[in-house]
Formats: structure tokens, C-alpha cells, sequence
């Protein structure tokens, strides 16, 4: 992976940030940046759901640390954010139902979580720019497709409300203290390093995994709802390009494809390369779950020349080789 480089900077003379960084994404764009020979990565996590697994072979100091800690403290985001020229802001809870479970721990990691690193970048003297994991989960209840930036709904759950806060919050500090910030809203990421385990794991690590062992599937609702699944790849090149344009001004943008699938087909798609003896059961459908996104991504394309290069069924087979190397 990786073998197209998606900056043309010297990544050699820049230190970087990654907070989240042992988890699926984060893990990600650590990898990506020390194959560019960025000068410095340092690892901010918790691993309260990354692994250190993801980054044992990346953690060779002093050019890539790791600081195993969490962003609701502020010391730890100011000692992490020390001589870093980039932020990439990756730490959250994720899952729609978790945070329904559990709304206090949700705010507490991805709103007050995301106030410290915003406040220890207005204070840091080297930081020129963060970049933030934001969610398509903000478009709420807004029946409007294609999904465009401007245009959302009410949100759906807690954890949409807490992505959504951290866009506020991110603008105000943009506007009041001249912090530079870009969010990313996430279309349903998906790649190797995605955990399959544990009861938050997202549609494609849990359809595999379960494909790949015959086991029974279950899909939620009656699986015609429609997601415009993003492969990891693609979301690693927005952040890169994010965090090193010219924009100044506080901007959100959708990190998608373009294109949309029902769930049904999905896994009609993964039995077919798993080559799977599963069989399917239907539950009911989750609460907060939406029934159709699909992004609109052409101010990705204008602003930050964002092209997806990874098709729905290339990513899936690239996570397929992963799953049966890896023995997930």
C-alpha cells in the first residue's frame, strides 16, 4: 500500500502528530509517513481501543514515539504536541451505539478529548495546522443525497452530536485565536488494521471475518440501507493533502467515493470473493443508524485535488489479502 505519494513537500524536514495513532486509521497514517520519511511521528494512544500490535514494527525513537496516554488529560496533549509541526487528530470513541450506551464517556473523549489538543495547538509556538477525524454521522436525519458539507440535519445520536461539536469548537478557535484546523468527515472507513472484534466492530471487518470462518452473518434492519464505503487508502490521501494545503480558514470536507451500496449487496459481494458457506439472519435495525449516505466530494476534488483511487472492490480485496495474511 502506499506506493503513490500524495504530497510533493519534503516530509523529511516535518514533525507530525497522529493522537489515535495505534488504532485503525491513525496506525495508518503513521505507516504512511514514516514509508515518506517525515522527519519525526510521535503516538499519542490510550489503547483503549488501538493496538500496540498495529505499531510495534513503526516505534524505533527518537524517529517515531510512542506516548501511551490520553487526550482528556492536558499536560498529556501539550507534552505530545512539543516541537510538531502537524497534528493529525485521529483519537475518539467511535460507534453510533456505543455512544448510546454510554453519551458521558463519548462526550468526555471526543469533546473534551478534542478541546485539550485544540487548546494545546492555540498554545504550541510550532504547530502550523491540525487536521481532525469528523463524521458523516453530523448529516443526522437530512434525507438530502448526494451529502454536501453545507447542508445537514439533526443529529442522530450522541456521538454524531460530539462530532459535530468538535466542528463548532474548531471553528470558533479558527476564528478567535487563528488556530488553523481542516475537518474530514468519514464515510464508513474500512482497510486492513480495522479490528473485527469486539462488540462496536464496523459492517466490512465483521462480514469478513464472519465469511471467512461460515459463520452466521447478521445484518441490522432489512440491509437495504446504503453506504458509501471509503477505503483507507483514500482516507490517508485526504489527510495528507489536508494538513499540507494552503488553507488557513477553519473547513470541512467529505472524504468519501462517491458512490453507495445497500448492505445486502455488500455482503453478496464479500460471500462471492470469501468464496463464504455463511448464511444470513436479519435483526432489527440499530437505533441512530441512518438509512442512506452517499457524499458529494467535489469540494475535496477543488480544494484539496482529493481523488479517491480505491473502488469499493479493490479495497475489499486488499483487506481480504490482509485478513487471511494477518489471521484475524
Amino acid at each position: 500500500m502506499y506506493e503513490t505519494p500524495y504530497h510533493t513537500n519534503d516530509l523529511s524536514t516535518y514533525s507530525f502528530l497522529v493522537t489515535g495513532g495505534a488504532g485503525f486509521i491513525g496506525s495508518n497514517l503513521v505507516e504512511y509517513l514514516l514509508k515518506y520519511n517525515a522527519k519525526k511521528v510521535v503516538i499519542l494512544d490510550n489503547l483503549s481501543n488501538g493496538h500496540f500490535k498495529n505499531i510495534e514494527g513503526f516505534v524505533n525513537p527518537p524517529k517515531c514515539e510512542f506516548i501511551e496516554g490520553d487526550i482528556r488529560n492536558l499536560e498529556t496533549c501539550k507534552t505530545a504536541i512539543k516541537d510538531i509541526d502537524y497534528v493529525l487528530h485521529q483519537a475518539a470513541l467511535g460507534s453510533v451505539p456505543r455512544s448510546i450506551n454510554d453519551p458521558i464517556t463519548s462526550n468526555d473523549v471526543n469533546v473534551s478529548g478534542f478541546l485539550n489538543m485544540l487548546l494545546a495547538v492555540k498554545e504550541s509556538k510550532t504547530v502550523k495546522k491540525m487536521v481532525y477525524a469528523a463524521s458523516s454521522s453530523t448529516y443526522g436525519d437530512s434525507k438530502v443525497l448526494p451529502k454536501v458539507e453545507d447542508n445537514i440535519g439533526k443529529p442522530l445520536s450522541p456521538y454524531a452530536i460530539t462530532k459535530y461539536v468538535n466542528e463548532l469548537y474548531a471553528d470558533v478557535f479558527s476564528k478567535t485565536y487563528g488556530v488553523h484546523t481542516i475537518g474530514l468527515r468519514y464515510f464508513n472507513v474500512f482497510g486492513p488494521k480495522q479490528d473485527p472484534n469486539g462488540a462496536y466492530a464496523a459492517v466490512i471487518p465483521l462480514f469478513m471475518k464472519g465469511a471467512l470462518g461460515n459463520k452466521t452473518i447478521t445484518i441490522n434492519g432489512d440491509g437495504e440501507q446504503t453506504r458509501d464505503f471509503t477505503f483507507i487508502e483514500n482516507v490517508v490521501q485526504a489527510n495528507i493533502k489536508a494538513v499540507l494545503s494552503n488553507l488557513e480558514q477553519h473547513e470541512v470536507f467529505n472524504v468519501a467515493v462517491n458512490d453507495r451500496i445497500s448492505v445486502n449487496k455488500l455482503w453478496n459481494t464479500i460471500k462471492t470473493i470469501t468464496n463464504s458457506k455463511s448464511e444470513i439472519k436479519y435483526n432489527s435495525p440499530r437505533q441512530g443508524d441512518v438509512k442512506d449516505s452517499l457524499a458529494d466530494i467535489s469540494k475535496a476534488k477543488n480544494l484539496l485535488n482529493y481523488t479517491p483511487k480505491f473502488e469499493l472492490e479493490k479495497g475489499l480485496g486488499i483487506t481480504l489479502d490482509w485478513f487471511n495474511n494477518k489471521n484475524v
